[in-house]
């Protein structure tokens, strides 16, 4: 079976002082092109919808009607092209939202569809240690920021802190938010590595699965 991957994230979303509103999609990139390379299956770009859970309001994201859509869109290209299975790599927690339509799509599209979300189980809080260490590796954390970075008043979408409501509805939202105040943030590429190593490892093996 031929096995293409593509990724998805988010492209307009605050991530505090030391990430750009793209952090979540130049992650998922990075670990759709490493899954790539260490398989046998294609590359085939970044969609540019995302989808977020209601009460969060990080930024500029779309209704799931709007990603699901523009996955449509993206299929019939690849199947054009022989494609008959693929990966979406996604690099943003409200996408996750997607994994739920998937079997829909799968059956009308006709296509096998798998989506990798391991990035956003693993990192821990928005904006918070994980993603700074990761961007660090990936060249988009600006480390003069950190200490901005940390304030809840004007970054209020790090870890969440500042979003009360949020807080109050979604478990764990409270615990990633007392992560951030109670530990802080900070680079240690070590840990990026890890996580990116872990996200590459279960993307490939997914591939892999596809492709058998």
């Amino acid at each position: 079976m031929k096995v293409g991957i593509i990724a998805l994230g988010s492209h307009k979303e605050r991530h505090g002082a030391a990430l750009p509103p793209d952090t979540d999609a130049k992650i998922a990139e990075h670990i759709a092109l490493e899954t790539a390379r260490k398989t046998d299956a294609e590359f085939l770009g970044t969609l540019k919808s995302s989808y977020e859970l209601p009460e969060i309001n990080t930024g500029d994201h779309q209704p799931i009607e709007e990603v699901i859509e523009e996955l449509k869109d993206k299929i019939q290209e690849v199947k054009a092209e022989g494609f008959e299975g693929l990966l979406i790599v996604n690099g943003h927690g409200g996408n996750q939202e997607l994994e739920n339509h998937l079997e829909e799509v799968e059956k009308e599209m006709q296509i096998k569809l798998r989506m990798d979300s391991t990035i956003c189980q693993i990192e821990g809080p928005h904006a918070g240690t994980g993603e700074l260490s990761i961007g660090s590796i990936l060249g988009i954390t600006d480390e003069s920021q950190i200490e901005e970075h940390q304030n809840p008043e004007k970054h209020p979408e790090v870890g969440f802190a500042g979003f009360e409501k949020v807080r109050e509805k979604y478990d764990w939202a409270e615990d990633h938010a007392q992560e951030v105040i109670n530990e802080g943030v900070r680079i240690d590429e070590s840990i990026g590595k890890d996580l990116l190593d872990s996200a590459i490892s279960n993307a490939a093996e997914k591939t892999r699965e596809m492709g058998s």
